[in-house]
């Protein structure tokens, strides 16, 4: 699921204009059981086939390839799963599942879903979410197909244009530096988580901003925010606690954006929200439901995907210092390198579609009704889309012939809305690591990973930033309540 979207984007085969892992993971190979199991079904319902580590895990083998079983939602490996998706891509385009619908390793296969129509992104929540009405998932445009997509993308885009996320880049600076000054305060050292001390508070506040929210009630964004990208991921795989959590979040959600609507109306301000109550109030183009959900969208959308940017961006420079040096040496790379960023991990793992009537696809015949699921994160790292895709090259979106179009912020109608906004806020994170100077050391040797499997992110990731020649013994007896970012508990 793309999480941002916009009417136009670039050719497929070309990269956007520059303007701005750890350890090998178990086999994703098992022998399955000799019988070939029905048709995939809901998931209580599909045989169990045996992982390495004898746990069932519900995938059932495929008649043309029986010896491969993929399982592209096993937690276990989430931390990273590019060795899996590896021999899945090689195995062969296609995976069945037990939610019902085919998984798409390869890139061409992705890029040509993405700008067929053909294929619609209206049925998400029929094919992740069955049952869940969508006042306990609001989702507006994120969700449609034209004309209605068209309408409501058309009337929040104009504050995603290139010109629009321009204007704000002095903004977005002074936030960067200032949350970049609460990490290393004024000895040029510190330590800090960065999900809670960078990732989260920087691509939050902008989106706040924008739309109009306070900033004393960034801490409830944040946590209804949470609640609602956990609850992105298929139901079968979140349990009841988080899909009540969901759902709650979603009300709440609703009843502050009415509020704030509210408020709007009767004292209008130069934000997102006023534009879109005066809109809504004339009644000719857009329902209250619609900006309730378009809020609620927009909010989650624009940070959620940043968040995860920042995180995993930082942390591929960190075990790539090779890269790093480059980068420090050849600031001139800092937008090739956010492309790289996108591409190597991506903050977007997967996306749906469902066919609007029969057509084929990698030799396979879908009916109209047939969902697949667009693995990102596996056609991001196709060999034959990338030259040696599992190498993390800083330079290669700089190069001539240009690197083909990652698919993090997918493609068609559905491209990213909010793509400029991420490239933009990542660019300025990396140009004030450069200019301060600051060399990166992870403070852990395991990496704790959310559960989310749309929107793959790390739950916090420990690093010390210090200048070259600033003695360790500067962070001694700083304890850790005194790490921006950490729990002193």
């Amino acid at each position: 699921m793309s999480v941002h979207e916009t009417a136009t984007e670039p050719p497929a085969t070309e990269p956007p204009a520059a303007t701005t892992p750890p350890a090998a993971a178990e086999r994703a190979v098992v022998q399955p059981a000799a019988t070939e199991p029905a048709a995939a079904q809901p998931a209580a319902a599909q045989p169990a086939v045996v992982q390495p580590n004898g746990a069932p895990h519900g995938y059932a083998s495929h008649a043309y390839a029986p010896e491969i079983v993929f399982d592209a939602f096993d937690p276990e490996h989430w931390p990273n799963p590019y060795p899996r998706y590896a021999v899945a891509r090689a195995a062969r385009p296609l995976f069945p599942t037990p939610l019902g619908v085919h998984l798409v390793t390869r890139y061409q296969d992705c890029a040509a879903v993405l700008q067929d129509d053909t294929w619609s992104h209206a049925h998400e929540a029929q094919l992740f979410h069955p049952g869940v009405d969508t006042t306990d998932l609001p989702a507006s445009f994120l969700w449609m197909d034209p004309p209605d997509h068209t309408r409501l993308r058309g009337l929040v885009s104009k504050a995603f244009t290139p010109r629009t996320v321009t204007a704000l880049r002095p903004r977005i600076e002074r936030l960067v530096r200032e949350l970049f000054d609460a990490i290393v305060k004024g000895d040029d050292a510190g330590e800090a988580d960065v999900i809670t001390a960078l990732a989260y508070p920087l691509p939050l506040t902008v989106i706040a901003e924008l739309i109009g929210a306070p900033a004393a009630d960034h801490p409830d964004l944040q946590r209804w925010s949470r609640a609602l990208a956990r609850g992105f991921d298929p139901d079968p795989l979140l349990t009841p606690e988080e899909r009540e959590g969901r759902s709650q979040a979603a009300r709440e959600f609703v009843a502050y954006f009415r509020g704030l609507i509210a408020w709007r109306r009767a004292e209008p301000a130069d934000d997102l929200i006023s534009e879109l109550a005066a809109v809504e109030e004339r009644g000719d183009v857009l329902t209250e439901d619609e900006v309730l959900a378009t809020c609620v969208t927009l909010l989650v959308a624009g940070h959620e995907t940043s968040v995860n940017l920042v995180a995993n961006g930082l942390l591929a420079l960190i075990r790539h210092p090779d890269q790093y040096a480059l980068l420090r040496s050849s600031p001139e790379l800092v937008a090739p390198a956010v492309e790289e960023m996108l591409r190597y991990d991506s903050p977007v793992h997967l996306t749906t579609r469902l066919a609007h009537r029969r057509t084929e696809l990698a030799g396979r015949t879908f009916e109209a009704g047939d969902g697949v699921v667009l693995l990102f994160g596996s056609a991001n790292r196709d060999p034959a889309a990338f030259a040696e895709p599992e190498r993390f090259d800083l330079t290669r979106y700089a190069s001539q012939p240009p690197a083909r179009r990652h698919l993090t912020f997918s493609l068609g109608i559905h491209y990213c809305l909010g793509a400029p906004l991420a490239r933009l806020e990542m660019e300025l994170v990396l140009r004030e690591l450069l200019r301060r100077g600051l060399t990166m050391t992870l403070l852990t040797d395991r990496l704790d990973y959310r559960r989310n499997l749309v929107l793959r992110g790390l739950a916090s990731l420990p690093v010390r930033f210090e200048q070259p020649g600033v003695p360790a013994q500067r962070l001694a007896g700083r304890g850790s309540g005194q790490r921006a970012g950490l729990d002193p508990s």
